[in-house]
């Protein structure tokens, strides 16, 4: 097994919320919608295809053939809004394999990526995808394996619907939570659930306490959750790393700044989401793949 084989990785290509929110006060988180790709034992998981997904797309075309998973949380347009512009999608040779949830009006995700192609929204239709696209209907609450890798799966509180998903490798989990609200009277099990012992939790963190109870202009039933939230989350499912994540379109770098280090007292293990960052999810080799003692002999 190679040495990537044996590593489990998080590396983030889009990390902003609700719309793209590039500019001179951005360029240190980032400002393309959200995509977190994760690998481990060799396979490729990508959530979500906001318009980091493009970016992504970019510096795969280096890499091909391509054989990736795709899992969508929800279809809301900064979470696919890439998917159009995913280049190896066009390209023959490369397999992806997509998840997502039915929607509540009965849409499959193929459907709903299939719909923000059409014409007057865009030129070419999903059809003219040349890479081989399979597509699976996730039931939230049920597990997908691929080969050793367990994907877990939870409904999120979101309008519309949205889908969590915690990937486990060996001995190492990492929780990738968004786009959800937070309930005024209790922790969501089905978010306490999946972070539980996680060794990194991505965790919707739109807004601050003063932003979501503002008086002028509350956030409350808007569908995404406080980075206060996410750090009482964190310490009750006993999580090691969290990440802020889905940055609101008009928090600069300085208020992300100020986040991060208020986030960071609290929470010595809080981080803040940025472009390009890459996080390594600890795990243990099996003995079976282990060096033997006499390769370190003189």
């Amino acid at each position: 097994m190679s040495r990537i084989d044996n590593q489990f990785t998080v590396q983030f290509w889009g990390v902003r919320g609700s719309i793209p929110s590039p500019g001179l006060h951005t360029v240190r988180y980032g400002g393309n919608t959200p995509c977190v790709e994760m690998q481990a034992g060799g396979k490729r998981l990508i959530f979500d295809g906001g318009t980091g997904l493009h970016v992504l797309g970019q510096s795969l075309l280096r890499q091909m053939p391509i054989e990736a998973h795709i899992f969508f949380t929800h279809s809301h347009w900064d979470h696919v809004q890439g998917f159009p512009f995913f280049t190896p999608g066009f390209v023959r040779g490369n397999n992806f394999h997509i998840y997502g949830a039915i929607a509540p009006d009965g849409s499959t995700v193929e459907q709903r990526l299939n719909d923000q192609m059409l014409h007057p929204n865009f030129p070419v239709p999903l059809q003219i995808m040349q890479a081989n696209l399979d597509f699976y209907n996730v039931k939230a609450g049920e597990p997908i394996k691929i080969n050793d890798i367990t994907v877990e799966t939870a409904p999120l509180n979101h309008p519309g619907e949205a889908v969590g998903y915690r990937v486990n490798w060996r001995d190492g989990a990492a929780v990738y939570i968004t786009d959800t609200e937070h309930f005024p009277d209790r922790l969501d099990e089905n978010v306490m659930w999946l972070a539980r012992n996680a060794d990194i939790l991505i965790y919707d963190s739109t807004y601050t306490d003063d932003e979501y109870h503002s008086p002028k202009s509350p956030k409350i039933g808007w569908g995404h959750s406080t980075w206060q939230e996410a750090v009482k989350i964190a310490k009750a499912a006993n999580v090691k790393t969290l990440v802020i994540f889905h940055h609101d379109p008009a928090h600069d770098d300085e208020f992300l700044d100020r986040v991060g280090q208020e986030a960071a007292v609290q929470f010595p293990g809080a981080i803040m989401a940025r472009e390009g960052m890459v996080l390594q999810v600890p795990i243990s080799m099996p003995l079976s793949e282990s060096i033997p003692v006499s390769e370190f002999s003189a």
